[in-house]
């Protein structure tokens, strides 16, 4: 098993392509959609530079997975559809639970599903998934929002938004459904309960400090140095800690495009009648008295 990464600085988002070297069969883990905000522009160059990798070394791609809804970045799974047709887009069956909350948010119509049909795949916990030579081990791990999952491959697990670097920490729990004594026994009960060998792959670096980036470290590393949940932090501790630290954070700044995309597996809004799409974004009226 092979891993390669790619960085989006923008978002501080890694996507992986994990490939069997033999029978080139592979997996592609959270892709992105650029999106710049400011000129409502979409573009594809992220996608491309996976795209090119997967060229390059003659792979075939298996599935496209996705750790969770993402808050921070659109999804480039629909483009991986497009030009891999008999790729499977998977993602945690608890998404369900993440369109219901949004749906309302947004105030979206009933051609909007909340059954997780617009995915391929809807994954169990504990579920063993092949990719061709290529194996995973699902491992349910809420608390960032209710429907993450980890990716267990081999001796690597992918941890998406539950787990970062040793000193960045976890996810953060404020959003719907979010919670972080959820995220405490996903982590401190599940993660932490691999081997100490098990190499971790987070899905965001943020560089604290402005080291170089940084993705890779393993389970013993972080039960032993990780800033905010080690193998010998308590519940009450933890719990308490993240609560007063989602109090300060303010929102992705590409929160409400990504999400309304990303519960759609990716999917843009369809055209209107004048054959623009659009997105929607709610307002949170906070006005003053003078």
């Amino acid at each position: 098993m092979n891993i390669q990464h790619f960085y989006d600085p923008n978002t501080f988002t890694l996507t992986y392509v994990v490939y069997d070297e033999a029978t080139r069969d592979t997996i592609v883990i959270d892709p992105v959609l650029d999106f710049d905000q400011q000129g409502a522009k979409i573009t594809n160059e992220s996608y491309l530079k996976v795209k090119d990798f997967i060229s390059e070394h003659d792979l075939t791609v298996r599935l496209v997975l996705e750790t969770h809804a993402h808050a921070d970045h659109l999804s480039g799974a629909p483009l991986f559809k497009a030009d891999y047709p008999d790729a499977l887009v998977g993602i945690g069956e608890h998404i369900t639970q993440v369109q219901q909350v949004f749906k309302g948010v947004y105030n979206l119509g009933d051609e909007v599903a909340e059954d997780g049909s617009q995915f391929d795949l809807l994954l169990k916990d504990g579920e063993t998934v092949t990719a061709g030579s290529l194996t995973l081990k699902v491992i349910h791990t809420p608390g960032h929002t209710p429907a993450c999952a980890s990716y267990l491959i081999d001796d690597a697990v992918f941890t998406g938004d539950a787990l970062f670097m040793p000193d960045y920490g976890t996810g953060r729990c404020d959003f719907p459904r979010g919670d972080a004594d959820a995220l405490y026994t996903s982590v401190h009960e599940k993660l932490y309960g691999l081997p100490d060998e098990t190499r971790v792959f987070t899905g965001h670096d943020y560089q604290p400090g402005g080291r170089e980036l940084a993705f890779e470290s393993t389970i013993g590393e972080n039960k032993r140095n990780n800033v905010q949940l080690k193998m010998d932090t308590s519940r009450e501790q933890y719990v308490q800690f993240r609560r007063e630290r989602d109090a300060t954070l303010k929102a992705p700044k590409l929160l409400y495009p990504s999400i309304q995309v990303n519960i759609q597996a990716g999917h843009l809004p369809a055209p209107e009648a004048n054959g623009r799409q659009y997105l929607k974004t709610p307002l949170n009226v906070a006005m003053q008295t003078s």
